[in-house]
């Protein structure tokens, strides 16, 4: 057997023992799966090394930066005025209540990157209402839990700066900045946005799902009277990105030059978290919420969120530059291009493989350990390596979060639904096999995708 596979293997079942089997916390898991391969393959020479490597990663502040700031928003409560507008205005058609549950947890968990969080948070709202207006409980907890884990695909979440790490360390000679990369993030998530509304409006059909009562429908009038303010959040949060994407060439370069530019588009993953962190302090309705007082404690309470997030990240780094070091990525790349596939049957392949691997490893770790190989593996047979690493956060985080058994999505919509598990497992496969498909025809080149 290929010591790669041996290496991948070994990091499998420590993960799947840990956390499946002893219920451990997935950090821990990934954290004991590096003590064992570095044990197992006599590398503890490097490991300060392999430390160093994880904890110089730029892109790691950027996901403290944007899971401090979603911790601010949710304490806050502008995301809830946000979602009430949407609910006001989408909850008077039919169906209106499980459209306005794609739309507002999407964007809810695009900030947070908190594929169950966004559930239970958006999910207290949404759910109820979609129940309210005809939606069986199995299907209002998987259109809440798919709708939540678009969060990891499209931009500000922290879930993406690992994919953007994957593509600058194969092409570091690239001059792709943020703004243009997320313009492409952007463009694949219209699609993924879109299929979920139309498997929405199928689901509506074929239950005979009414508007939501008027009685239970929020005030238009009233809830822009509290909550217009953080309309303009989306506003702050992407304008740079677009201004970035745009005038880069033209406007930043011609006043700051090259390197003036290159270090604008760097930066601007950290200055804006906190610009909209300060923005949700200006904007909050209770002042004493956001408080000195208040802010600390906010903050000391919200380690217990950021905390497992990113240490799954930094022990998901340190195992990749071990496997780096035992060539265990090089190998693997190798095997599965060994198989011969075209185009089709390679994208096939690599998608079935994070489907498989998701269902045991957070999509996050998968990234950071086997996001080059994966491109490597695309690019070979044709796909465009940008698109590839753009669809790491899709194949690796979305499906991660809405397949079983790790599909930590589907159990607490169901927990907010009170569904049957049988029931909601079966209606969540027609979901997973819809992501499939689309999956293929975006890394087929089959759609257009904007900034491609």
């Amino acid at each position: 057997m290929p010591l790669s596979l041996l290496y991948l293997g070994i990091m499998l079942a420590v993960i799947c023992v840990w956390f499946l089997a002893f219920k451990r916390p997935v950090y821990e898991a990934v954290g004991l799966s590096f003590i064992v391969l570095l044990t197992i393959s006599g590398s503890w020479a490097n490991v300060w090394t392999y430390i160093n490597d994880a904890l110089s990663t730029s892109l790691l502040y950027s996901m403290v930066a944007f899971v401090s700031m979603s911790i601010l928003l949710t304490k806050t409560q502008v995301i809830d005025s946000c979602i009430a507008i949407i609910l006001s205005l989408l909850g008077r058609i039919s169906g209106g209540a499980g459209y306005a549950a794609v739309i507002a947890s999407s964007f809810v968990g695009a900030l947070s990157g908190s594929g169950p969080g966004n559930v239970m948070a958006t999910g207290a709202i949404t759910i109820p209402a979609m129940k309210k207006s005809g939606f069986p409980p199995e299907l209002a907890a998987n259109v809440e839990s798919n709708a939540s884990y678009m969060g990891n695909l499209i931009p500000p979440s922290s879930n993406i700066v690992a994919a953007l790490g994957a593509f600058v360390a194969l092409y570091p000679d690239s001059e792709i900045s943020q703004g243009e990369f997320w313009i492409i993030l952007w463009g694949i998530s219209i699609w993924f946005i879109l299929q979920r509304l139309i498997m929405v409006w199928s689901f509506c059909k074929y239950y005979g799902v009414k508007p939501l009562p008027k009685k239970e429908l929020p005030s238009l009038k009233e809830t822009l009277k509290v909550g217009w303010k953080g309309l303009f959040l989306p506003v702050i949060i992407l304008l740079p990105f677009v201004l970035d994407y745009f005038f880069k060439d033209t406007f930043f370069t011609a006043r700051l030059g090259a390197d003036g530019a290159k270090a604008l588009s760097s930066s601007i993953l950290l200055f804006v978290g906190g610009i909209s962190a300060l923005y949700a302090c200006l904007i909050a309705k209770d002042k004493k919420t956001v408080s000195i007082k208040n802010l600390s404690k906010m903050f000391a309470d919200g380690v217990k969120v950021i905390a497992p997030a990113i240490g799954v990240c930094v022990f998901g780094y340190m195992i990749g530059a071990l496997f780096g070091d035992l060539n265990v990525a090089d190998e693997l790349g190798a095997i599965i291009q060994s198989w011969n596939f075209g185009k089709f049957g390679m994208v096939i392949a690599i998608c079935v493989i994070t489907c498989i691997m998701g269902m045991v490893i957070p999509g996050s770790s998968i990234v950071v350990i086997f996001g080059p190989m994966f491109i490597t593996s695309l690019a070979s047979v044709g796909v465009n390596p940008l698109l590839a690493a753009a669809m790491l956060p899709c194949i690796c985080g979305v499906m991660c979060g809405i397949t079983p058994p790790l599909g930590l999505g589907m159990y607490a919509g169901m927990t907010l639904a009170e569904s049957d598990f049988t029931k909601t497992f079966n209606n969540n496969l027609f979901w997973v096999a819809a992501q499939f498909v689309l999956q293929v025809l975006v890394l087929m080149g089959w759609l257009p995708i904007m900034g491609l």
